[in-house]
């Protein structure tokens, strides 16, 4: 072979490994309660960074969904054609628990488990996991009619996945999806105008257009629509329990930024007939419930994404030689990957911490629900904020390889933007925290006191949120047109006494000084001397 093409410095590929061989990972996992799990995470992980998944992952999203509105014949069927891989990936997903087992495990820690779970198996192929999300979070809200709960949660939390669309009930395991955005309100549901009619039975029949409807081949659909009663709850099943199927007709999926490997639709409902769930006009209330469960997988997604693109910058400097030096030693670059991993850190051991919260809010613990709703809230803006910067920054640290879709960081950061947007963009996350301070700011606060005395500058940024807390208080002009500067400080102020408390002390040192002290720049690798790079990169490498 000619010389000329003999390939040197080039990256070995970063597979086979234990995704699960992740410190801040598996301390969470231990301190929020979930330790017996440990085998079945490193099980999983070691599934998540093998070659098989791994290329699972690129098919699902290079063989995208494909609508099938009509049968050869004529026949009205609206169904979603996925590649074998997308099934693969679901099947895993259910056997491990990623839906809605957790509401049938009395074991303490099982949400937590099932979080470390989620973020691992999400680092092999992302948007599979909107479905298995959206059937999490729908088990509290359908607990608002014990009925429908108990025809068809045993379904939502088996640990079999069977698709098709058949009668629920005949099934082994059942997926959940929703719908509630349209075209004329967006996130503001109610603007919707999909109309509810009583039949007599205790049914209603449903007629509107929903603007997205994620993962449309779900068995049965969480919907806002516009009952005689006000904006309310319901539950659509696919198929009816005559065999019929529903009339639920995909008028076309949508051609999204990422998330490829996910079927997003619109849905004409023509007479479509679901069962209430809760009361008559309490709708968003009631289905509120399933929208903080979904938030929840967002942030972990956003930590998940995080990681994924720092392992494989790590990954890259640590093999690749640039002027003499392996990239990784070089003090520029060390700079880049160790700000990198404090916000990979940052934002596991916040995802961790919440899981705990729900873990324990679902046992009927007050205050880690108050601190929950907050927290998770506050979490949800800022951690999928960070999503799409970290992303893009990862990506650089493989130059133009990181640019070509056979690296597979196109497609992290394209799947980046989602978690930011899904379930209420920016804005609505923000204003969804000034709403949940009313009744959650005392218990927000409690937990970062935790972390009070162990590091000036967190006293200090401690100090300052109750300042800017305070200041607004009356205010509700001042409070919205600053909301967004104070979810910010209320984040890192958060993640801050976390680290503090919990995290390994060189990315304490780091996030400290960078985000609560403001030594920092604009971009990543910003870090102030004196920070320890070396130990912090360390952590992220892949041994």
């Amino acid at each position: 072979m000619p010389a000329t093409h003999e390939v040197t410095n080039q990256v070995p590929p970063l597979t086979g490994h234990d995704l699960a061989d992740d410190a801040a990972l598996l301390e969470g996992l231990r301190r929020e309660g979930a330790a017996w799990a440990e085998d079945d995470v490193h099980a999983l992980g070691t599934l998540a960074g093998g070659r098989e998944a791994q290329e699972w992952g690129r098919l699902a999203n290079e063989h995208e969904p494909v609508l099938r509105t009509h049968d050869r014949y004529g026949n009205r069927i609206d169904e979603v054609e996925y590649h074998p891989v997308y099934h693969e990936l679901m099947t895993v997903a259910v056997e491990q628990g990623l839906h809605a087992a957790p509401w049938a495990d009395e074991r303490a820690g099982a949400h937590v488990a099932r979080a470390a779970k989620f973020y691992l198996w999400g680092q092999a192929e992302a948007g599979h996991l909107c479905p298995i999300s959206m059937t999490y979070a729908a088990v509290p809200a359908l607990r608002h009619d014990a009925e429908l709960a108990a025809r068809f949660e045993p379904l939502l939390t088996a640990g079999v996945y069977d698709p098709g669309p058949r009668v629920p009930e005949t099934k082994r395991g059942l997926t959940a999806g929703m719908s509630m955005t349209e075209k004329q309100g967006g996130s503001d549901v109610r603007a919707n105008t999909t109309r509810a009619v009583p039949r007599g039975d205790g049914g209603y029949l449903l007629t509107g257009h929903k603007w997205f409807t994620s993962a449309p081949m779900c068995d049965v659909f969480l919907v806002l629509a516009q009952a005689p009663g006000g904006l309310s709850c319901f539950l659509l099943p696919r198929v009816l329990p005559d065999g019929t199927r529903n009339r639920m007709h995909l008028q076309r999926l949508k051609d999204k930024l990422g998330n490829r490997s996910n079927a997003s639709s619109e849905v004409e409902y023509d007479g479509a007939v679901a069962w209430l769930v809760g009361e008559e006009g309490q709708g968003v209330r009631t289905i509120i419930q399933m929208v903080n469960m979904t938030r929840l997988d967002c942030v972990i997604a956003g930590a998940a994404g995080m990681r994924a693109g720092l392992v494989q910058a790590v990954h890259h400097a640590t093999h690749r030689q640039a002027f003499g030096d392996y990239l990784v030693d070089t003090p520029l670059m060390r700079n880049v990957l160790a700000d990198l991993t404090v916000e990979s850190e940052a934002a596991t051991t916040l995802a961790m911490r919440l899981a705990g919260a729900t873990d324990r809010a679902a046992a009927d613990d007050e205050r880690a629900a108050a601190f929950r709703r907050l927290g998770l809230a506050v979490s949800k803006y800022w951690v999928c904020k960070r999503t799409s910067a970290h992303a893009a920054e990862a990506l650089e640290c493989l130059g133009g390889n990181g640019y070509v879709e056979e690296s597979g960081m196109p497609r992290l950061y394209r799947e980046a933007p989602l978690i930011s947007i899904w379930e209420g963009s920016g804005n609505v996350a923000a204003l969804d925290v000034l709403r949940a301070m009313r009744s959650g700011t005392e218990a927000f606060l409690d937990e970062v006191e935790q972390g009070a005395g162990a590091d000036a500058r967190l006293d200090a940024a401690i100090l300052a949120l109750k300042g800017e807390i305070a200041g607004l208080a009356g205010d509700p002009v001042a409070a919205q047109a600053g909301a967004r500067r104070l979810v910010e400080r209320m984040a890192l102020v958060l993640q801050g006494s976390l680290l503090v408390r919990h995290g390994h002390p060189a990315v304490a040192d780091a996030f400290c000084a960078s985000r609560l002290e403001h030594d920092w720049g604009v971009a990543f690798g910003t870090l102030p001397s004196g920070v320890d790079t070396a130990a912090i990169v360390e952590r992220a490498r892949i041994k």
